[in-house]
């Protein structure tokens, strides 16, 4: 028994440091997205950067990519203890009496998180790998901005985004406080970390949708 239990709680060390690892990965996401808005030149310069410098290309990005498949494989295995848990004590499960919608709820917010990130990869992972690896084309240092706006040209896909940010915004409001949790974080400042946790939860997500608008809003004239 005593062994199952350490098995579980590295389980839930290993999520919790999977999904802080794609936090830090959103703050640098959503800055340079916002850079987009304010500063296109900018955007353009620093999307180039991330596109070719081989530092990003060969070491972050398959990083990036180990962290989500391990973040959503960790969850659907606990999500499927969690359940096998409740099956064997379902007269002391309560649902909303013991968790939070949004704590009971966190595979489906997740899953379509992950169909988001699917879509995500194929409007710009897949096409910049095209562009570079198959087409071979030259390198456009001033590509970038444009072809980001023209993705957010069609109403649909615009409106997915949104859906997709408020969903990660409800993932990011239990996942992101309850991480600390799952390493042992509890002392005097667990209520400073809980209030970060929380205003990232909005704050970040909301920029994403505020991008998405703002392009859907102001499309290229060609």
């Amino acid at each position: 028994m005593s062994g199952l239990i350490k098995s579980s709680i590295a389980r839930k060390v290993v999520m919790a440091l999977s999904g802080l690892f794609l936090v830090i990965f959103l703050v640098l996401h959503v800055t340079i997205n916002l850079a987009s808005v304010f500063s296109p030149d900018f955007f353009n310069e620093a999307s180039h950067f991330m596109g070719y410098n081989p530092l990003v290309q060969y070491i972050m990005q398959p990083i990036l990519i180990v962290g989500v498949i391990v973040h959503f494989v960790m969850g659907f295995y606990l999500e499927r203890q969690n359940k096998l848990a409740r099956g064997v004590n379902y007269v002391q499960y309560k649902g909303s009496a013991n968790a939070p919608w949004v704590s009971r709820n966190m595979i489906y917010s997740g899953l379509v998180i992950l169909a988001f990130l699917f879509l995500h990869f194929y409007d710009f992972w897949i096409h910049e790998m095209t562009y570079k690896y198959i087409e071979v084309n030259p390198e456009d240092p001033t590509r970038y901005y444009a072809e980001t706006v023209e993705k957010f040209e069609p109403f649909w896909r615009t409106i997915i985004y949104v859906i997709s940010f408020v969903l990660l915004s409800l993932h990011l409001w239990h996942g992101f406080s309850s991480s600390f949790q799952s390493m042992g974080v509890n002392n005097k400042y667990t209520p400073g970390i809980k209030s970060f946790t929380k205003i990232f939860a909005v704050v970040v997500p909301l920029a994403f949708v505020f991008i998405a608008l703002y392009h859907h809003l102001n499309p290229i004239t060609h």
